[in-house]
């Protein structure tokens, strides 16, 4: 009976956090502000943490190909594409923007 009710549990949260992000989606057509709508801050809670994963990926990625990309010299664009552009996605940009 335990295992059934945590597994319930677990059910009814993970659909909760997966409805009430899209309901918010659906419901910011009825905001009249443009500007601020809740459902794109709503997905920021899913967005920031994708971007700053990107951010750490891109830089390990860029530190292992970094002797390559000397070589090649394309040093910096490998690291606009790989590190800068999830930085400034992660970081700098308002809310609700993507």
């Amino acid at each position: 009976m335990n295992g059934i009710l945590k597994r319930v549990i677990v059910l009814l949260t993970t659909m909760a956090l997966v409805v009430v992000p899209c309901a918010t989606c659906f419901a910011s057509s009825l905001e009249q502000d443009d500007d601020l709508i809740a459902g794109k801050m709503a997905a920021e809670v899913v967005v920031r943490p994708l971007g700053l994963c990107a951010t750490l990926i891109g830089g390990a990625i860029f530190v292992v190909t970094l002797p390559f990309s000397a070589l090649g010299g394309n040093a910096n664009a490998a690291y606009d594409y790989l590190l800068a552009d999830p930085f400034r996605f992660t970081f700098d940009r308002p809310l609700g923007e993507f």
